[in-house]
């Protein structure tokens, strides 16, 4: 089904593979090439790895980006920009206060999102109208609630076969056009915003092979989830390339190849890329771009640092089951063997939350033998495609979902797609048969919409099932969950009142697809500003859009106190900052950051603020030396001044040269979103570092430098046990990062008694060293004066 293959190997032509058991040899390409095949200026014989790097596809496009002098340290210039409804405030402000005239890219402001309105009054359309403001005074390019998902709009306008895209969402992935994209925090985008670069070392590229053709009942979530499943948890691809070739392409339609591509995303790689052909050139054709294909392809001889061989035809139908989209199974194994799956994901689970007030149940949806789901939900940039929702509909013509506790609601992911589901009589098969149809929005992804009931299951084609993202509370004492499926077995589920199905468990007849774009909603409601900035037109501000707290440079020396610990394997920036009711908070830095660890660590905000708290005393200690107003600390800085070895007149200094900050624990944070405030919220609330094992993301990493936070690395976890409230002084840390050290020591200083501890501080750029030194972007922009 799906083969890990970790060493490098070399493709063909695009198809056969070498080094790899059963495929071709150097004497079968010879003889097949009779002798004349060279790459670069070395023979094929001679099979260099390096010269043969030179001939992936994603070598050719970075390359055709990039702007530095080297192939390795790469800084790239993209060629557009997107963002929706809950980073573009942010990410203009931040780019205003550092002198943006006008956006030099296309820069395209969805709104996808917050679009309901739902929540907190006016918040949410005051967001809008300052977007469509933003755009008319810098020349963007801005789409209207309901009219597209951030991801589907890109596909259909603005993709380009070679070109590089950047976006404030973690899902930006448009390999399948031809497109590499790339995810990241707000603060990346603001870069490109004022002309700069988003820099990182040349990864290391994967190969995905796809071979065969897959079963009629098998749709783009099943291929995904199976990928995701494989190679997640041991982080084979993380911040890697995915180079998408091999003979199964040619069998995969291109919505089919779109869904799989997006939630590449949930494999932790950086970007990805596909072998393009005449099914794409026919989709750029459609939608009125064929000048935007091109053919994208490897070189004869390709080499790659890995490989994942998908046999399409052996795929089965998947499910991930809470709380992530690499705990895969097959459905048809959960439906042989569901109480015993279904306890082992409870218990697992039951650990994750770690709430001991909540009872997490999945063995009660468990009816006579097989698991009854609550709520079917087809949507957003993997779900809402126009081919998953033709074939629901017309599987589900003359049907019916039935009138208990199982309800299904499909969101198209554009007004395009809308339109023909429309014209072609699916709108109506559905609605007859019960299902609910509503507009292109993403909040069943986030947990803006569609939340389900206390102890609900839920089973959605969307892209992530992360605990309480589908919007229960659990400070309430709420909990539901998600379990991801493709839209062909959540049909199946329809057809059978709610009880798990596999597509293989129903006849899904031959279907002729065909789809017209008509981007007449486009035409009549899309803003389109692009090279005609008006610099005299206002920004429209609410009364919740505000600008940053100030920030504090970096001091001399750091005294951080553990306001958090968390042991989970894994920490999503859900649970950092959650999504849902709070994300229409989000232009309000403030407000947000009450949200901050509450679903994970609800006493994390009043910790953090009383660590705060410390640091403002520590300042009106420095404006009158009377040493009572930092009785709270005195002994913390008594234990530094006896290691240290300092004196009485030197204690002055090191309390001024030292500034009080709170930091966060995980093991691994920051898996899932792009979304930058899981490391701003952090910040405005007083941290001034994370520590970690190990990173999740390069997005999450980012944020924290963006936003002035050192991403701590702890070297020996079972030696350093860090608890809450425990203080960690860290002497010349300014000294540390302008001199890029790589190692180092600090004390703790706690109950226990004090220890030292040993961080690694992995090699930053001198962009991100002088980010870190001033406190953050913002801050390192006012300092060039830009």
């Amino acid at each position: 089904m799906v083969t890990v293959i970790n060493k490098g190997v070399f493709l063909y032509r695009g198809e056969k593979l070498l080094g790899v058991e059963n495929e071709i040899t150097i004497d079968d390409i010879k003889r097949l090439e009779r002798n004349n095949y060279v790459t670069g200026d070395e023979s094929i014989s001679d099979l260099n790895p390096e010269k043969a790097r030179m001939n992936t596809m994603t070598y050719k496009v970075i390359q055709n980006h990039n702007v530095s002098n080297s192939d390795r340290e790469i800084k790239i210039k993209f060629d557009a920009l997107a963002s929706h409804d809950i980073t573009y405030v942010g990410i203009i402000q931040t780019a205003k206060a550092s002198g943006l005239t006008q956006f030099p890219i296309p820069y395209i402001l969805t709104n996808c999102h917050n679009s309901l309105c739902a929540v907190g009054g006016t918040i949410n359309e005051d967001d809008h109208i300052f977007g469509l403001s933003a755009a008319k005074k810098y020349g963007g390019i801005y789409v209207p609630a309901h009219q597209s998902v951030i991801h589907q709009y890109m596909r259909e306008e603005i993709t380009k076969c070679g070109s590089m895209i950047l976006g404030s969402d973690s899902h930006t992935r448009y390999g399948a056009l031809g497109t590499m994209a790339i995810g990241e925090g707000g603060p990346e985008l603001v870069k490109q915003l004022l002309g700069k670069t988003y820099d990182f070392t040349y990864p290391e590229v994967i190969a995905v092979y796809l071979e065969g053709k897959p079963h009629i009942g098998v749709g783009p979530h099943d291929v995904a989830l199976s990928i995701i499943g494989e190679v997640f948890k041991s982080g084979f691809v993380k911040n890697k390339v995915l180079e998408f070739v091999g003979p199964g392409i040619s069998s995969l339609s291109v919505d089919f190849r779109n869904g799989i591509d997006v939630m590449t995303t949930e494999t932790a790689c950086l970007s990805s890329i596909w072998h393009t052909d005449d099914k794409v050139k026919e989709y750029y054709r459609k939608h009125g771009r064929l000048e935007d294909y091109s053919k994208i392809e490897p070189g004869t001889l390709a080499y790659y640092d890995g490989l994942i061989k998908v046999d399409l035809g052996k795929i089965e139908p998947m499910i991930a089951l809470p709380f992530h989209p690499s705990n895969v199974y097959k459905i048809s194994e959960l439906n042989k063997y569901p109480y015993e799956i279904l306890k082992e994901v409870e218990a697992e689970g039951q650990r994750q939350l770690n709430n001991s007030q909540i009872r997490f149940n999945l063995t009660d949806k468990i009816v006579n033998g097989r698991i009854k789901v609550n709520q079917g939900i087809v949507a957003g940039c993997a779900g809402g495609s126009f081919e998953n929702i033709i074939k629901m509909a017309t599987l589900l013509k003359e049907n019916s979902i039935g009138n208990d506790y199982f309800d299904v609601s499909v969101y198209p992911a554009s007004q395009p797609i809308y339109m023909e589901l429309t014209k072609q009589g699916a709108t109506e098969n559905l609605m007859s048969a019960g299902v609910t149809i509503k507009t292109a929005f993403c909040g069943p992804c986030f947990g803006a919409g569609d939340v389900p009931n206390h102890n609900g299951l839920s089973i959605r084609h969307t892209t992530r099932n992360f605990p309480n993202r589908e919007g229960s509370k659990p400070w309430e004492g709420q909990i539901a969950s998600v379990a991801l499926m493709d839209t062909l077995s959540i049909t199946a589920t329809a057809l059978n009142g709610g009880i798990l199905s596999s597509a293989m468990e129903i006849d899904i007849p031959n279907l002729d697809i065909t789809y017209e774009f008509n981007k007449s909603s486009y035409n009549n409601r899309v803003f389109n500003g692009f090279k005609s900035p008006k610099m005299e037109e206002p920004l429209k501000y609410g009364p919740n859009i505000s600008d940053w707290p100030e920030l504090q440079p970096l001091s001399d020396n750091l005294l951080l106190k553990i306001a958090s610990v968390i042991n989970d394997k894994v920490t999503s920036t859900d649970e950092l900052i959650p999504s849902g009711e709070a994300s229409s908070y989000r232009s309000n830095p403030l407000k947000l950051a009450e949200f901050t660890l509450s679903r994970k660590d609800p006493m994390y905000v009043k910790r953090a603020k009383d660590i705060q708290l410390l640091e403002e005393k520590r300042k009106l200690f420095l404006q009158g030396n009377d040493i009572s107003v930092i009785k709270d600390i005195v002994d913390v800085f008594s234990e530094i001044k006896e290691k240290e070895n300092i004196s009485d007149e030197e204690l002055n200094e090191l309390i001024s040269n030292t500034s009080i900050g709170s930091t966060i624990f995980a093991i691994k944070p920051g898996d899932g979103s792009a979304r930058e405030q899981a490391a701003s919220c952090q910040r405005v609330l007083g941290g001034v570092a994370n520590i970690a094992v190990e990173y999740a993301t390069k997005r999450y990493r980012s944020n924290l430098i963006n936003w002035g936070m050192i991403p701590f690395i702890i070297t020996n976890l079972e030696k350093e046990k860090l608890e809450v409230d425990d203080y960690i002084f860290i002497p010349k840390i300014k000294e540390v990062v302008i001199m890029g050290k790589e190692n180092i020591t600090g004390k703790i200083i706690s109950p226990k008694g004090s220890r030292n501890i040993t961080f690694k501080l992995e090699k930053m750029t001198e962009d991100e060293k002088d980010i870190i030194l001033s406190g953050s972007l913002i801050n390192y922009y006012a300092s060039k004066g830009r």
